[in-house]
């Protein structure tokens, strides 16, 4: 055990600053985690917005932007969380698409059915 080298004297004046702190291994000192955990109570911000956009489906978009905006670059730990909302907001996008012209397209069936061919003719 020698003196701390100048990167953990960095990591001691981040964690005091309140960033991130990287608790390196021994052995392998690239492996770390970090010693903060993560916001939203402890699952981060893509999956509580994954969570709670069931409910609200306008958290889909909003970890979406986030993701595009590579807020992951904070924290590598939320990126899962923010793919699975953006692939939500995704999902949801189509959906609504979907549903909105099949009933456009049943709309117009059912004024067909409605009103007879003479009538059309006469219009």
């Amino acid at each position: 055990m020698g003196l701390p080298s100048e990167s953990d004297l960095v990591d001691v004046v981040n964690h005091r600053n309140g960033n991130y702190a990287p608790i390196r291994d021994q052995e392998d000192p690239i492996l770390g985690i970090f010693d903060k955990p993560l916001p939203c109570f402890g699952c981060g911000i893509g999956w509580f917005s994954l969570l709670l956009g069931f409910v609200f489906p306008v958290m889909w978009y909003y970890a979406a932007f986030l993701y595009f905006g590579k807020y992951y670059h904070r924290d590598p730990r939320e990126r899962t969380g923010l793919q699975a909302s953006a692939i939500a907001a995704l999902i949801c996008t189509t959906a609504v698409f979907i549903v909105a012209q099949a009933r456009k397209l049943l709309a117009s069936w059912y004024v067909q059915l409605l009103i007879p061919e003479a009538v059309w003719a006469s219009l």
